[in-house]
């Protein structure tokens, strides 16, 4: 049997990936709240509002902390559409309205998955969790997302 050691699979990968290596963006932290029947969950969150960030995403990630996500800030209301290619890890996808409600849910996205996932509607933004949070937390359409991009952040 062949066995690849671990940092030649991961150059492998990468390679099969073009540009990735180089192509790794940081992301900058930040805090946000989301009011949910239950009570509100806190989340310490990536923000990617760069291309270069929003392209990569959460790709080639192996797992993500249960209070964690990545926001993708638009700048504008806009049709928004994803896919989980290179993606590892199962997510939920919070489609949010420039008034911070929550607009439309897809739950547990495949991993490494092409097909495309759409808002029903035009977002700013787009929180993306691990995936089973959304049942886990009882979060559900109309539910209230603070983050200082939607002008109502709370510490």
């Amino acid at each position: 049997m062949f066995r690849l050691r671990p940092f030649v699979a991961v150059l492998l990968l990468l390679a099969w990936s073009p540009g990735a290596l180089a192509a790794l963006a940081e992301f900058p932290k930040s805090t946000l709240v989301i009011d949910t029947d239950s009570g509100p969950k806190r989340f310490t969150i990536e923000v990617a509002t760069t291309q270069q960030q929003q392209e990569q995403g959460l790709m080639f990630r192996r797992s993500l902390p249960p209070d964690a996500g990545m926001l993708f800030d638009f700048g504008t209301t806009q049709p928004a559409a994803f896919w989980m290619k290179n993606t590892l890890i199962p997510l939920d996808m919070l489609f949010i309205a420039a008034d911070g409600h929550i607009a439309d849910i897809h739950e547990r996205a495949v991993p490494m998955s092409e097909a495309t996932i759409y808002s029903k509607v035009p977002v700013r933004a787009v929180l993306e969790l691990n995936g089973g949070t959304v049942s886990r937390l009882g979060i559900h359409l109309g539910d209230v997302v603070h983050q200082a991009i939607f002008g109502n952040a709370v510490n």
